[in-house]
Order: C-alpha cells, then sequence, then structure tokens
C-alpha cells in the first residue's frame, strides 16, 4: 500500500504521514527532510535546492524525481511508502506512475489560512533525524530536545512570515492543481485539517482502511 499526502503548507500534512507510516509500519519519504539532508552535507545537489528552499520556492521537478527515484531503488520496503511532500506537480505526479508506482490513497489535508500561520510559525525540527514538533500543539518533552535522538530542535529557515506567504503562493499555483489530479482519479481522500492532532488521525487512519 502506498498513499500520498496533500495540502497546503502548515496543514499538518509532516505529522499526520509520520503518524500513518508508523502506525501501519510503513516506509516514509519525505521530500523536506531529504532536501534538508542535502542542505547539511552540502552536496551539490545541497547546494542547488538551497536557493529554492530558502525562498520558499519549489525545487525543479527534475532534481526532486531523481531524488526521489534513488530512494525507491535503495530503499525498498514489503508494506508500501508513505510520501509527504511529493509529488508537488502533476509532472512529479506523472513521474510516480512512470516509476510503476502504484498509489492506493491520496489524503488530502486543508486548513485555514489563520491555522496554518499560527502552526508553521512555531513549529520545530530536529536537525538530525526530521522528527516535527510544535511550541504549543506538540512540545517536546524537554525544550528544544527531541524526544526520538536527543538532537537539537531548530526553527526551519523558511518559518519565516514573508517565505511563508511565499510558499503559499507556490502552493496554489503549482500544486493545488494535483488535487483535480487525483480527484479524477477518484483516489483523493479530503480531510478538514483544522482539528487537533489526534482528531485528524483518527479520521487519515479511518480514509486508509476504508481501502485496505
Amino acid at each position: 500500500m502506498n498513499v500520498v499526502f496533500l495540502g497546503p503548507p502548515g496543514a499538518g500534512k509532516g505529522t499526520q504521514s509520520v503518524m500513518v507510516a508508523e502506525y501501519f509500519e510503513m516506509g516514509y519519504i519525505s521530500t523536506g527532510n531529504i532536501m534538508r539532508s542535502a542542505l547539511k552535507s552540502g552536496s551539490e545537489l545541497g547546494n542547488l535546492a538551497k536557493s529554492y528552499i530558502e525562498k520558499g520556492e519549489l525545487v525543479p521537478d527534475s532534481l526532486v524525481i531523481k531524488l526521489i527515484k534513488e530512494v525507491l531503488t535503495l530503499n525498498p520496503v514489503e508494506n508500501g511508502y508513505v510520501l509527504d511532500g511529493f509529488p508537488r506537480t502533476i509532472a512529479q505526479a506523472e513521474a510516480l506512475d512512470n516509476m510503476g508506482m502504484v498509489v492506493n490513497k491520496v489524503i488530502f489535508l486543508d486548513a485555514s489560512e489563520d491555522t496554518i500561520l499560527a502552526r508553521m510559525s512555531g513549529r520545530r525540527v530536529c536537525e538530525a533525524c526530521g522528527k516535527s514538533y510544535h511550541l504549543i500543539s506538540k512540545p517536546a518533552k524537554v525544550d528544544g530536545i527531541c524526544d526520538k535522538c536527543g538532537g537539537t530542535l531548530i526553527k526551519r529557515t523558511d518559518d519565516n512570515l514573508e517565505t511563508i506567504v511565499e510558499r503559499l503562493k507556490e502552493y496554489h499555483k503549482k500544486t493545488e492543481p494535483l488535487r483535480q489530479f487525483y480527484l479524477n482519479k477518484k483516489m483523493l481522500n479530503f480531510i478538514n485539517g483544522d482539528g487537533t492532532i489526534d482528531d485528524i488521525q483518527g479520521k487519515v487512519i479511518k480514509a486508509i482502511k476504508e481501502g485496505i
């Protein structure tokens, strides 16, 4: 089973996709985490992606597709994958189909703009393992320290207000059309992301189980 998460930045895709991967014991692929690792490593791909990420722009399809192909080839899993952050454009969705990867469920999480701004401004991420936290809704047990690996929690460089606004503009222009793309395939499951983490998780898991 392979599950794709869609929705605007700040709607809760990251948190919910990780929880779903753990619940169903599936592989987890986050293009955001992969790109941040590339940035940290100082690789050619990381340096190329840096200029896009820090401005809140999407990394070009050609780079993302190449990276996803590599990850899927090197890390096969028995129970399938949860994909967070890919695909983000129609071209990426078509590339995913061309890879021979069957998508079984598409979860579309949406949220109000006020909710999105509040979530993203309080978001923190472990610089070591990529686990996500929030200062209010999902704080770490020890302030600034990752519960999972003990790494340092940081505020992402793209979580300032100006960049958030730009990311939302990019989303509406390039990613929102995927909603209709998967609606046409009768695969989209729309879920309101304005509730609590636990409430949203219950709805997401129910939607996935209905297709198993």
